[in-house]
């Protein structure tokens, strides 16, 4: 139990330096193309649960929150065009698929250790 729980750090950590790169570049075609290719490649590469996806997706997000409201100059962070809007609407894509990520797949075999039949 411990041993996951100290996982979600790290997790939520790597979503929160992967978001936060993602913002920094998203003005750019090829920035937010590799930005979320990187978010969607982390996310199927993170086995399902809390611990990992989970904390992933809410780390990601947690940038979005910080960098959505209006600066003190009265510009945004998160440019007010298509690209902003594709980031955003990503947001709310990573925000589901940690959700969804809590479930294993069906189908799923595990692995219950040799059987002893060998042939």
């Amino acid at each position: 139990m411990w041993g996951r729980a100290l996982l979600a750090v790290p997790c939520a950590l790597l979503g929160f330096g992967v978001s936060l790169c993602a913002v920094a570049v998203h003005d750019y075609a090829w920035g937010l193309a590799l930005g979320l290719a990187a978010t969607a490649a982390t996310l199927v590469a993170l086995p399902a649960g809390w611990w990992s996806r989970l904390s992933f997706s809410l780390g990601w997000v947690a940038v979005l929150v910080l960098v959505t409201p209006e600066r003190a100059e009265g510009d945004f962070v998160v440019s007010g065009d298509l690209d902003g809007y594709l980031l955003l609407g990503a947001g709310i894509a990573v925000f589901g698929a940690g959700f969804v990520g809590l479930v294993a797949p069906r189908g799923a075999v595990r692995d219950s250790g040799p059987s002893g039949t060998a042939p």
